[in-house]
């Protein structure tokens, strides 16, 4: 795995427990042992930011002479930081918004359903969203 982090997370509805998932050493079931990249959440979170209404798309989390890097749908998770805190995680997502849209509202979209989709499909305990708003793209015309 050549320096990747895995992150293993334990409790949540395979094991039987009630809660969200926090990091542990892994999750044994009958079936086997369950382990979740921290990838895995970037993705989740990257995907689910991409769908907010005023997305443009997603921001490298690096900006290289002042102008932000606009990421294609291959490279969502390189545009989120998924860091973790007693065992619960905190993301930062980096986006591209367009031109005309409210910032705030925008923010407020994506922080809730980055939220809700990487607990709902990782099972995983999201103690905070965090939104870098890295650009606004003015679509092309006159």
């Amino acid at each position: 795995m050549g320096g990747r982090r895995i992150l293993s997370f334990g409790m949540g509805p395979w094991s039987g427990c009630e809660g969200g998932l926090a990091m542990t050493d892994g999750i044994t079931t009958r079936y086997g042992r369950i382990i979740i990249d921290e990838e895995v959440a970037a993705t989740i979170a990257g995907i689910a930011a991409t769908e907010c209404y005023g997305v443009v798309g997603m921001a490298s989390r690096r900006i290289k002479d002042g102008i932000a890097e606009l990421l294609g749908r291959e490279n969502l998770a390189r545009g989120v930081k998924v860091t973790f805190d007693d065992g619960q995680a905190i993301i930062t997502v980096n986006i591209v918004v367009g031109y005309g849209i409210r910032i705030s509202e925008v923010a407020h979209n994506v922080m809730h359903k980055v939220k809700y989709m990487v607990e709902n499909l990782t099972g995983l305990r999201v103690a905070r969203v965090k939104i870098n708003v890295q650009g606004v793209k003015v679509n092309g015309g006159a």
